[in-house]
């Protein structure tokens, strides 16, 4: 029984990376200002009440999309959310109307509530910084792919 050259086994292995990697990157991601984030989203009760709560860290390329029914102005709050994110809010064409730069964890009651200021269909979180590093004006759009 012939066994396979090592280069077979390099090839074979760079192909399996690659259907990996192929597959990571079909998951639910937004983009904004050419960026890509991958994406958990929360579009329950349950979720968006849980959101990012007793997470230690999030990866710089990662964030969670809450998503509504109806478009009203939002309030979030941090209570037991652990690390500083960035919320963007976004009407129900995606524009964004608001942003709640660098808000600090709440561990402790009373946790204050971060406003849209306008109606909000989306919010997304992210690490705390990125709205800033991408330049955010409001009316960018987001795009979402489930």
């Amino acid at each position: 029984m012939s066994h396979p050259s090592p280069f077979a086994r390099l090839a074979a292995g760079l192909v399996f990376a690659a259907l990996i990697q192929s597959c990571a990157a079909q998951g639910p991601y937004v983009e904004l200002k050419g960026q890509r984030y991958s994406i958990e989203i929360a579009e329950d009760d349950a979720a968006r009440t849980h959101g990012l709560m007793d997470r230690t860290e999030m990866a710089m390329d990662h964030g969670m999309l809450f998503v509504f029914q109806d478009d009203i102005p939002r309030a979030f709050w941090m209570k037991n959310t652990k690390i500083a994110l960035d919320m963007l809010f976004f009407d129900a064409d995606r524009h964004l109307v608001s942003v709640q730069h660098d808000v600090p964890p709440c561990l402790a009651d009373p946790c204050p509530a971060y406003s849209s200021g306008a109606p909000a269909r989306y919010v997304l979180e992210l690490n705390a910084g990125q709205a800033r590093k991408l330049g955010l004006t409001p009316g960018d759009e987001l795009t979402i792919q489930r």
